[in-house]
């Protein structure tokens, strides 16, 4: 029974270093899907206008 007991106590000491480790490793992951459910937050880049130059040069560089 002493045997039983020590090994229970020492099991109950290590309990809380072993949460606390593991809310530690896990909240990097948790908060990942709660970043990307709000998505008020992303900022977009506006569009550039297409000035069409590209077949232009594309046509050029084969002539030449």
């Amino acid at each position: 029974m002493n045997r039983v007991a020590a090994t229970a106590l020492k099991t109950l000491r290590l309990l809380p270093r072993a949460v606390l480790i593991l809310m530690l490793l896990a909240a990097p992951v948790l908060a990942v899907p709660m970043m990307r459910a709000n998505t008020g937050s992303i900022i977009e880049a506006p569009t550039p206008k297409k000035a069409g130059i590209g077949f232009v040069l594309l046509v050029s560089l084969q002539r030449g």
